[in-house]
């Protein structure tokens, strides 16, 4: 089992033995499928619908909203929970959309590993390329997997290389593919020197391996066409020399990345790559607070809100907190400090997720994602705790690239849609500005997309149809400085002011002009693009 070998005590055997990652990819690299046979395999489903299949069998199972459903894409974090071999896995499933990246960039907050899907046809792609980034300022352990063998892909070498110059980290490769396209066969697993072959006949059947003796065993000829034996034996030879080997250390702290090559949809070197997470990934890790950090096996119990979904379950309008349990063991009906409003709070109904299912959860450990269902006190970067007042830090808030203002179509429900606004807010969908002068809202977004799926959830979840049209204002810049300074800045620039739902102050600019005057005529205030998601 590879740990931390600082001078860290060894976690109780049940924190111990979970793995919770993120998996992260361009769009259609096959990312929820890949969790679709996770969840297969760690026999939480008994058949694994296809994203790509018709009608009823298309609803995958960790894409519960509509429009997730319509398009086949992922466009909010979803979590997951599941034994596999003895351990416990938490999986969030990511947009892999780049207009959703700040949903994806905060999830990243909540995992101790990510799991980099990549196209065997396309390489690395620049959404991959940006997530990739968010893990690097984490230090994120990365584990690979090469998608899509069974099409024409590029060469193993090229696809190496080029993970290794675009992302400048060390590859090492875990398996080895057999042919590729049509002639995809299966793969050789270097680390437990086993051939693996992939069944075609059969999409949700489970690899057949066979054990042999290395490389120049004859059982291999058995299996394997001359001419693909030949190109493998070759391959991986020069492979061995060329690449560096699998050091767990290096892959825990970031700068290795082991690679596994397979079809997921052919539910092959799925298993592989589940193995590769128990074996290499990272245990619950040390949360960064204030005042102090928080170690995964201390007996009190705290857990921060990563993400808020409002209307998972359209009937009740609930609102589910996501909680990344950072320490302890919770059980159901514990009494937590809510640190933001220094108030208790009862968790009576907590849930476990199993995609679109949920469960009651009587317990949970340090390093598991539960759901707490509430009316809208918790909020993101929340932190809750057995009474001592920390506060998980590096949650970030983004300043919107896109704004748009908003009507409702019937100008009589505004209070309506005054509502269904702070919610979204809450949830960090979209930023939703209220200018100083004038009536109405100014949503801003990270991407395009996010305003037709705004549209389309406070429609469906609403009953209210709204319509965005342009606005003067381009982005948005949290205000910083004095108290005094700022009240000055404010009375003087009334036309460019407006708040947060969080109430905090905002500078809304039109163009690069704006925020170049404030800096060059106001140096006492600071204009800044991020903030951070507490009080």
């Amino acid at each position: 089992m590879a740990t931390d070998l600082s001078n860290r005590p060894k976690l109780p055997p049940e924190i111990a033995r979970r793995r919770t990652f993120a998996i992260i990819s361009h769009p259609d690299a096959g990312k929820t499928t890949l969790t679709e046979k996770f969840l297969l395999y760690g026999g939480a489903i008994q058949m694994a619908g296809q994203v790509r299949a018709k009608g009823e069998a298309r609803r995958t199972r960790s894409d519960f909203m509509q429009m997730e459903k319509d398009r086949g894409i992922s466009v909010s974090a979803s979590a997951m929970s599941f034994d596999f071999s003895g351990l416990r896995f938490n999986l969030v499933d990511t947009p892999g959309h780049s207009d959703f990246s700040e949903d994806t960039y905060r999830t990243l907050t909540a995992v101790d590993a990510a799991v980099m899907v990549i196209d065997g046809a396309k390489g690395v792609e620049s959404q991959t390329q940006k997530l990739f980034e968010v893990c690097r300022l984490r230090d994120l352990p990365i584990l690979t997997f090469c998608n899509k063998m069974d099409r024409e892909s590029r060469d193993t070498f090229e696809i190496i290389d080029e993970i290794q110059e675009m992302l400048a980290i060390d590859v090492t490769p875990a398996s080895w593919p057999i042919g590729v396209g049509a002639e995809f066969m299966g793969c050789y697993d270097l680390l437990n020197d086993r051939l693996e072959l992939m069944d075609r006949a059969d999409r949700n059947k489970r690899a057949e391996s066979i054990k042999i003796k290395g490389l120049d065993d004859p059982k291999l000829a058995e299996h394997l066409p001359a001419h693909l034996l030949e190109k493998l034996l070759e391959e991986v030879e020069m492979a061995r020399e060329l690449l560096p080997e699998l050091v767990p250390q290096s892959v825990l702290e970031g700068h290795m990345t082991p690679i596994w090559f397979g079809s997921a949809i052919n539910s092959f070197g799925v298993q592989e790559l589940m193995d590769g997470i128990g074996q290499y990934g990272p245990e619950p890790q040390i949360q960064n607070a204030e005042p102090r950090k928080i170690s995964p096996e201390e007996t009190k119990v705290s857990g921060f809100v990563f993400k808020v979904q409002a209307n998972m379950d359209p009937k009740h309008r609930d609102r589910v907190a996501f909680v990344r349990m950072a320490s302890g063991h919770f059980k159901r009906g514990m009494k937590l400090t809510h640190v933001r409003s220094k108030k208790p709070m009862a968790i009576t109904n907590p849930v476990l997720f199993l995609a679109s299912d949920r469960e009651l959860a009587d317990e949970a450990w340090a390093g598991d994602i539960i759901g707490i269902p509430n009316h809208g006190q918790l909020r993101i970067g929340d932190t809750l705790t057995e009474g001592e007042l920390l506060r998980v830090t590096n949650i970030p808030s983004f300043a919107p690239e896109l704004l748009q203002g908003v009507r409702a179509m019937d100008p009589m429900k505004s209070k309506h849609l005054e509502k269904a606004l702070m919610q979204f807010a809450e949830e960090g969908a979209a930023k939703v500005f209220k200018p100083s002068i004038g009536s109405g809202f100014i949503v801003g977004v990270v991407g395009a997309l996010q305003f037709e799926v705004l549209a389309s959830r406070i429609e469906l979840e609403y009953g209210l149809p709204v319509r965005f049209e342009s606005s003067q204002f381009k982005s948005a810049r949290w205000i910083k400085g004095e108290r005094q300074d700022v009240e000055k800045f404010v009375n003087l620039n009334k036309q460019h002011i407006a708040h947060d739902h969080d109430g905090d102050t905002v500078y809304l600019t039109r163009l690069q002009w704006d925020i170049d005057r404030v800096e060059r005529d106001h140096t006492e205030i600071k204009l800044t693009a991020t903030k951070e998601m507490m009080v």
